[in-house]
């Protein structure tokens, strides 16, 4: 399945940086406003330790890792809304995302420019949200003026499904609500699906620090992580700079730098599980000589739907699943010990599929 996150934020806090880093593509990072004038898409490998594994074990001739597309989006000013900046051609790439990345400036360097010329993470995460709620506010308010008369003249029952949602969610942007933040039903969902609006969509906000801030917290990431409490909104710390580095090294020289900082993981590597969580992604796999390969599937896909992400055929005449588990294969040692111990099952095309999963989908077309 194809899953898209936009990389936002006002100008001149990192984002093409971080672009650079996470698709290792050189593209204009420049220190002035609107130095990305048209999105930059890129693929990211989700990184899974299963794979290398499962590599090691069946030997395969292709080795394909599940992916993710990041899209780097001009810079963000205020007004956008009202056509400043680049405005709604902004706004446009927003919505064609399935969850928002917003690059948060929490450093001081008096040679980068900010464009407020004051850091401020929590002004500028209400600068953005603002233009994006006056976007969603616009065009609610003009297909609510056309289906009003409808749905107040016709009683139509989808009309005024519709017209209540909208109106709702009217309400919702006008107190300057994010619509992620508010309870909506299965069906008002239905309804909004259409509008692509950007305060629907999963926000995760990326703390850009300096080195010194990579290990501790400074006082903009602590105001940060305060603000997205309340916004219920994951933040993800990363140095911009360091991810460029870590580009360009070994695996034993990541290790030992991000060691010397008392740190895990990198920060991309955390955004990349952290966007893979919000969307609600899990992963199964299928294995053989010819390939092992990840797929990306939404928590709560039952094997049919899953065998349709390969192939559409597969969901058309699927029959059963052949199904075992990662953790079992490891345990067992092989497939056939799988077998053996009574753990290797037939799954129904009813059957919840579970990350980890390794499956041989039956079908017959």
């Amino acid at each position: 399945m194809s899953l898209k996150a936009g990389i936002v934020g006002l100008p001149n806090v990192g984002k093409s940086t971080l672009f650079n880093a996470i698709t290792k593509q050189n593209i204009l990072a420049a220190n002035y406003p609107f130095a990305t004038i048209d999105p930059n898409v890129g693929i990211v490998v989700v990184p899974d330790k299963r794979l290398d594994k499962l590599n090691e074990m069946y030997e395969p001739n292709r080795l394909i890792p599940t992916a993710y597309e990041f899209t780097d989006i001009a810079g963000l000013v205020k007004g956008a809304s009202q056509g400043e900046g680049l405005g709604n051609k902004f706004l446009s790439h927003i919505r064609e995302v399935d969850a928002i990345v917003e690059v948060v400036r929490c450093f001081d360097d008096g040679k980068i420019i900010h464009v407020e010329n004051t850091i401020d993470p929590v002004r500028d995460i209400e600068t953005i949200g603002l233009e994006l709620a006056i976007a969603d506010l616009e065009i609610i308010n003009n297909r609510v003026d056309k289906i009003k008369k409808k749905a107040e003249t016709n009683r139509d029952k989808d009309s005024l499904e519709e017209y209540n949602t909208l109106v709702k969610v009217k309400e919702n942007l006008e107190k300057n609500v994010p619509l992620r933040n508010v309870g909506f039903t299965e069906k008002e969902l239905e309804v909004l699906k259409n509008f692509s609006l950007l305060t629907l969509k999963p926000m995760i906000y990326l703390a850009n620090v300096s080195e010194e801030g990579v290990a501790e917290d400074n006082e903009y990431v602590k105001a940060l992580r305060e603000y997205a409490e309340k916004d219920n909104a994951k933040v993800v710390k990363v140095c911009a700079k360091m991810e460029c580095e870590l580009c360009d090294m070994d695996d034993s020289e990541r290790q030992e730098l991000l060691e010397s900082f008392g740190i895990e993981s990198s920060g991309l590597d955390q955004l990349i599980k952290a966007t893979y969580d919000l969307l609600g992604l899990e992963t199964f796999f299928t294995v053989g000589k010819d390939e092992v390969r990840a797929w990306t599937f939404r928590k709560g896909t039952n094997a049919k739907k899953c065998a349709g992400i390969i192939h559409t055929d597969f969901e058309k005449g699927f029959i059963k699943a052949e199904v075992m588990s990662y953790e079992d294969l490891v345990e067992c040692g092989s497939e056939l010990k799988v077998r053996e111990a009574g753990k290797y099952r037939l799954e129904g095309k009813d059957y919840i599929m579970r990350d980890g999963d390794i499956c041989l989908f039956r079908f017959n077309v």
